[in-house]
C-alpha cells in the first residue's frame, strides 16, 4: 500500500534503523518466543549490541547520551515490528534512578557494564501484594546493622528477574509511626541478584495471561552492603516518582507502537479480504472503526512527544506522563478490538498474531499504573478537586 502507517518523521533515519534490526526476527519468532512462554535472548542480545538499550546512558558511561524521545522510539519500534518491548524496557527507565541520584563511584561500576550489555538492569521491586498502588504503605523494611541493611518482606509482579543482574528496590528504613509524610522514611537499593537469590530472596515465578516473565519475591534476611543505597536514606520514594515518569512515557511509546501496527495490519486486511465481491474494506462498518483508531493514536502521540520534550528539558512532566500512557493504552486497546473484529475467526488464529497482540498490549489498561490512578491524579493536581485518597 502506498500510504506509509505511521507517517515518517524527524526520527525517521533513526527508525528505519531499528526496522533493519526488528526485521531479522520475523512473526515466526515472536510466535515461537510466546508459545513457548520464553525470553526472546537473541532479539534482546541484537539490541544491546547495536546499542540501543544505552540509548539514555551518556557517553561518558559508554551510552547514547540520547534523550527520552529517543528511547521512546526505539519502544515504539520494537512494538511496531510486531515484537514485545516487555522484554527489555525495564532497562531504559530503571538505568534512570542510577543515572540521576546513584553516587559518582555507583556510576562508575555500574553503568559501563549495564551500556555493553554485561550487566543487565531489567528489574525493579516496589509493588506489594497487600498495599498495591499504595506504595508509602508498602510492608519491605530495610534496618540497617553495621555496614549493611537487613530486609524482610515480600512484593509483587517483578518482571524480568530471570533475565537481569542488577535489581532496584524501594524498602522502608523508617517506621512509618517515625516520619512526618507517609511519603518519607523510604530508600532504594542497588541489589546484586546474584548475591541475593537464594541467600534470603526467595523468586516465585507467576503464570499468567501474557508472556511477561513476572515473580513474588520474598525477603528473610536478606543482607545489603551499605553502599548498595543509591541517593540519601530516606527519599527513595521520590527518586522512584522520578523514574516512573520515564517509564509511563516509555510504555506510552510502546502503546503506540502497538496500535499503529494494528491499524495497519486491519487496514491492509480489509483492502485484501473479498466478501460479497467487494473488499470489506469498502464497508463504512469496517472503515470507520479503523479510521477512528488511528485518529485515537495520532491524538496520543503527540502527548507522548509533549512528554518527552518537558522531560528532556528538565521540566515537571507528571501529569504529561500519566495522560500520554492513558491516552496510549486506549488508543492501543481500542484498536486491538477492531484489527481482531476486522479479521474476524482468522484474528483468532496464531499466525496472524492479532491474538498475541491483543493480549499483551491489555497489560496496559492495568500496568504500570492503572486508568483509575490517572484519572485521580489528574482530578486532583490539574482540576483541583478534592484528593480522593
Amino acid at each position: 500500500m502506498k500510504t506509509q502507517v505511521p507517517a515518517p518523521d524527524q526520527y525517521q533515519e533513526m527508525r528505519e534503523a531499528l526496522r533493519d534490526l526488528c526485521g531479522r526476527f520475523d512473526s515466526a519468532y515472536w510466535q515461537k518466543v510466546d508459545t513457548e512462554r520464553g525470553y526472546p535472548e537473541a532479539f534482546v542480545d541484537a539490541l544491546t549490541e547495536a546499542g540501543w538499550l544505552a540509548a539514555m546512558i551518556p557517553q561518558d558511561f559508554g551510552g547514547s547520551g540520547l534523550g527520552l524521545a529517543e528511547a521512546s522510539v526505539v519502544m515504539e519500534e520494537i512494538n511496531l515490528s510486531g515484537g514485545n518491548a516487555g522484554s527489555c524496557h525495564g532497562q531504559m527507565y530503571n538505568m534512570g534512578t542510577l543515572l540521576r541520584h546513584g553516587s559518582a563511584a555507583q556510576k562508575k561500576q555500574y553503568l559501563p557494564g549495564i551500556a555493553s550489555g554485561k550487566l543487565r538492569l531489567q528489574t525493579m521491586a516496589v509493588t506489594e501484594p497487600t498495599t498495591g498502588t499504595d506504595t508509602t504503605q508498602l510492608k519491605t523494611t530495610a534496618v540497617k546493622k553495621g555496614d549493611r541493611y537487613v530486609v524482610n518482606g515480600q512484593k509483587v509482579w517483578i518482571s524480568r528477574i530471570q533475565h537481569s543482574d542488577l535489581m532496584i528496590l524501594l524498602a522502608r528504613t523508617t517506621p512509618l509511626a517515625d516520619v512526618k509524610k507517609k511519603s518519607e522514611g523510604m530508600s532504594i537499593f542497588l541489589v546484586d541478584l546474584h548475591q541475593a537469590i537464594g541467600k534470603g530472596m526467595t523468586v516465585r515465578p507467576i503464570q499468567n495471561m501474557v508472556n511477561h516473565e513476572t515473580n513474588e519475591v520474598f525477603f528473610d534476611k536478606l543482607e545489603i552492603p551499605a553502599e548498595n543505597l543509591i541517593g540519601t536514606e530516606g527519599l527513595g520514594f521520590r527518586y522512584i516518582l522520578d523514574g516512573l515518569n520515564a517509564e509511563r512515557t516509555l510504555i506510552a511509546a510502546e502503546c503506540i507502537g502497538d496500535a499503529y501496527w494494528f491499524v495497519d495490519k486491519a487496514r491492509r486486511y480489509a483492502s485484501d479480504r473479498v466478501v460479497f465481491n467487494r473488499p470489506i474494506g469498502q464497508n463504512q462498518g469496517v472503515a470507520f472503526p479503523i479510521a477512528d483508531a488511528y485518529i485515537e493514536t495520532e491524538a496520543a502521540n503527540l502527548m507522548r512527544f509533549k512528554a518527552c520534550t518537558l522531560f528532556d528539558a528538565g521540566k515537571p512532566c507528571g501529569a504529561e506522563a500519566n495522560m500520554a500512557k492513558y491516552l496510549a493504552a486506549k488508543a492501543s486497546w481500542e484498536a486491538a478490538n477492531t484489527c481482531l473484529q476486522t479479521h474476524g475467526g482468522f484474528g483468532f488464529a496464531h499466525e496472524y498474531d492479532v491474538e498475541r497482540k491483543f493480549r499483551e498490549t491489555r497489560l496496559y489498561q492495568v500496568a504500570p499504573i492503572s486508568t483509575n490512578l490517572i484519572y485521580s491524579h489528574v482530578a486532583e493536581h490539574l482540576l483541583g478537586l478534592p484528593r480522593s485518597f
